[in-house]
């Protein structure tokens, strides 16, 4: 929510005659934050108007909240199963007779793969009819069941990349450091940065869009 000191002094700049850019300069010389002085910014319209237009404020809707929550739990077993998929691959690949049995590994595989074709094709479909909506709709890019969802899964995908790092060089530090471990460390990490990657990303363009 933007503060209403900074909305109040955003109007009255703007009503003045001040552009969006002058004022951004005046607040950035003052020391208001980057990201509530973009806040502040889009929440007036670049309309030709007797007094700055306000724009309009996402809903929160049963329905936005119902897809998003699909996208993400979606999205969270389909990482999940793929990299538990690879793990069986490299178990297989490095054979251990401590470990499970080979029966074992092929049903834990076979569950994986079950999941991923189920969950999978349900993320990237309830993904494309999310995007169409913000491009038909920029408004809603500012979801807050949206934008909390994601800062989330950056939570998560940051927590499990820092323990990936840790259990590595614990490992490392032990003597303990194999082939199998290196290889599944690996698998963490590369899925992990991904799902970062891409959900940063898309906060960055999020706000490109909003701004411009």
């Amino acid at each position: 929510m933007v503060d209403r000191n900074l909305a109040t002094f955003i109007e009255h700049a703007i009503h003045a005659g001040s552009n969006k850019e002058q004022v951004e300069q005046a607040l950035t010389a003052a020391g208001w934050p980057k990201e509530q002085i973009v806040d502040g910014l889009r929440s007036f319209a670049d309309v030709d108007f007797v007094v700055p237009v306000p724009t309009p404020k996402p809903q929160l809707l049963a329905r936005d909240a119902f897809l998003y929550l699909v996208m993400f739990a979606t999205l969270y077993v389909s990482g999940f199963h793929l990299g538990a998929l690879l793990f069986q691959f490299i178990d297989l690949a490095f054979a251990d007779r401590l470990g499970p049995d080979e029966s074992a590994t092929l049903s834990l595989m076979r569950m994986s793969t079950a999941a991923l074709i189920v969950a999978y094709p349900i993320f990237i479909s309830v993904s494309y009819y999310a995007n169409r909506g913000l491009l038909s709709d920029p408004i809603r890019r500012t979801s807050p069941v949206r934008r909390w969802l994601t800062y989330l899964t950056l939570f998560i995908a940051a927590g499990v990349i820092t323990g990936d790092f840790i259990t590595l060089v614990y490992t490392l530090l032990s003597g303990g450091l194999s082939i199998p471990f290196l290889l599944k460390t690996l698998v963490v990490g590369l899925i992990s940065s991904a799902i970062f990657g891409y959900y940063l990303w898309g906060i960055r363009d999020d706000d490109r869009a909003l701004i411009t």
